[in-house]
């Protein structure tokens, strides 16, 4: 381990007989099958919460439907018995711990000693990238160390005093350490969430907390093995891997990566900024907030599904091109017109039809409100009582109001919760008025924090600089693979760029673009959805498959167009053909 790095005390368990590394001993149809229950609600056991907390970051990053194939076209989830080390760890200069974890099957290959380094995808807590890199390498006897970049679901509830502990139970602050303990919260202040209001902006931070996550992975194996030690860079091949923001982490490790501990890299629909290319997540992720509800009315969005949701007369879209008028950011009179503005100014701005007609899902979700008001406090630094626009988190009553929140929903925060409220219990409050287009004073304050003047915005400003990568080292295998329909991450603003910017700087990335491939394959399983796209995952195993067969047996590195014959799925199964999968 580095002498900077700082690990809190480590938490081992043993997972068998029924209890196993990668599912929790649920297997597949329990993955895929309703949320699992707890014995005592209000005081879930370490165990059960784990199993809950595995479940659910497999259902939010796999298609586990009928139809999408995995277990018989590609993945499979077999019984991985072994053991966990877990602890709490911070970087020199943060505030707050992040939570960091390795998992060490029973079967780990000594012969060909391999770590997979990984991080949480969106703001997930630390199981979030298990169904990619713990389902690619606990089975083949690689060991898997996470980090959850500080993110997570570690929330704290000032009402109560209460954090999450080591073991994933909540706790009392002072009665243990917590994964999030901010200091001086009145119990008004609302729910605080480590990676909105940390104050260390953790994103610009990610690169060094993969690396982080891979030192203690390395560290952990010395107490595993004690007389095969010292496990290191030089003895061990260490693979980092991670889709959508674990993605972006990982292209960020290869760019921090100093030491060059890194063997290989592969980035899924990474969330990646280059400066002076592309653009970064907030500035699109805002400009999509404000105008896309209104072009949902143009034709191109006709019969796309979760495109239209809303019900009201009249319909959302409408009230938004109105608003949009009457705030002088629309010049056209008619609804029709409004929305052929609208849909112009996104497609000027850089946005590609297929990007945008994906893209209309997170705007019915709200996803893109949602996201950038934890992202923009995040960049500011800001507590939970100080969230910028107006913004706070609140825990949720039943009848959808503000409470104090519920022992039972606050129980299991860490095991349901994606890190990003609204969900599991915690509304987003604030940002809105009592006209018909309620949103809209929230999402013109967080776009005005990018497009605006004064120091609040130049402070943002420099939050998202910290968050540029860096270029990897000559001659590191990267593969970088992202859906050509990704609505959320467009290619066109991140991987596209990212790759041109390696090459002009002599890299040779390996990238595969998949057609018809998306930001959520778990979101296939909806019907109407999975047959006008393929699942981007199987690309993803197969990625790493060549980086390992590239690394242990010296094959080459695979060429960019491998993947040009994909297509969707169908309304029927997953078929092999569909995935047109480069060969070995």
């Amino acid at each position: 381990m580095s002498a900077t790095d700082r690990f809190g005390d480590v938490r081992i368990t043993e997972h068998r007989h029924g209890d196993d590394l990668l599912s929790a001993g649920l297997g597949l149809r329990g993955l895929a099958g309703t949320t699992t229950a707890f014995a005592q609600p209000a005081s879930p056991t370490p165990a059960e919460l784990r199993r809950r907390a595995i479940q659910a970051s497999w259902k939010g990053i796999a298609d586990l439907g009928s139809l999408g194939g995995f277990g018989t076209v590609y993945g499979g989830v077999p019984d991985v018995p072994g053991r966990e080390f877990t602890a709490f760890a911070t970087l020199p200069g943060a505030r707050a711990p992040h939570r960091v974890l390795l998992q060490v099957p029973d079967d780990f290959d000594r012969a060909k000693r391999c770590l997979v380094v990984t991080a949480s995808s969106g703001s997930r807590g630390i199981y979030g990238p298990i169904a990619l890199a713990g389902a690619w390498g606990l089975p083949r006897g690689c060991a898997v160390a996470y980090t959850d970049k500080g993110t997570g679901a570690g929330y704290f509830d000032p009402v109560d005093g209460s954090g999450v502990a080591l073991e994933g139970t909540r706790a009392k602050a002072g009665a243990a350490p917590l994964e999030f303990e901010p200091k001086g919260l009145a119990p008004d202040a609302g729910i605080a969430v480590k990676h909105a209001h940390s104050g260390d902006n953790p994103e610009a931070d990610w690169g060094r907390h993969v690396l982080q996550a891979a030192r203690f992975g390395l560290a952990m194996l010395d107490r595993a093995f004690p007389a095969e030690a010292p496990f290191t860079a030089n003895n061990t091949r260490i693979i980092a891997t991670g889709l959508s923001n674990g993605g972006g982490a990982v292209l960020r490790a290869a760019g921090d990566d100093e030491d060059g501990i890194l063997a290989a890299v592969v980035a899924l629909e990474p969330n990646i900024h280059v400066e002076g290319r592309g653009r970064p997540f907030y500035d699109y992720a805002t400009e999509a907030a404000l105008l896309l509800p209104c072009a949902l009315a143009a034709p191109e969005f006709d019969g796309l599904p979760f495109a239209r949701v809303a019900h009201a007369a009249p319909p959302a879209w409408a009230i938004r091109c109105a608003s949009l008028r009457a705030h002088g950011r629309l010049v056209a009179n008619t609804p029709a017109a409004q929305a052929s503005e609208a849909l112009a100014m996104l497609r000027a701005s850089g946005w590609q039809d297929d990007a945008l007609k994906v893209g209309a899902s997170s705007t019915s979700l709200d996803l893109w409100r949602a996201v950038t008001a934890a992202y923009a406090s995040a960049y500011l630094r800001r507590p939970a009582d100080g969230m910028p626009c107006g913004f706070s988190y609140r825990a949720q009553h039943t009848a959808g109001v503000a409470a104090p929140a519920d022992a039972v929903v606050r129980a299991a925060w860490w095991a349901d919760g994606s890190g990003v409220p609204p969900g599991a219990g915690v509304l987003l409050a604030g940002g809105t008025d009592v006209s018909l287009d309620p949103t809209l004073p929230g999402n013109l304050c967080l776009r005005e924090l990018w497009t605006g003047q004064g120091d609040e915005v130049r402070a943002l400003h420099a939050g998202v600089a910290a968050t540029a990568a860096a270029l990897p080292r000559a001659g590191l295998p990267v593969f970088v693979v992202h859906g050509a329909q990704d609505g959320l991450i467009p290619v066109a603003f991140s991987s596209d760029p990212y790759v041109a910017w390696l090459r002009a700087s002599g890299r040779s990335p390996v990238y595969w673009k998949v057609p018809y491939a998306q930001h959520f394959d778990a979101f296939l399983a909806f019907p109407d959805f999975g047959d006008r796209h393929a699942p981007l995952l199987p690309f993803g195993y197969a990625a790493l498959d060549r980086a390992w067969a590239h690394l242990s047996e010296g094959r080459p590195l695979p060429e960019d167009a491998a993947v040009r014959d994909a297509r969707p799925r169908g309304p029927g199964a997953l078929t092999p053909a569909a995935l047109g999968l480069p060969v070995r």
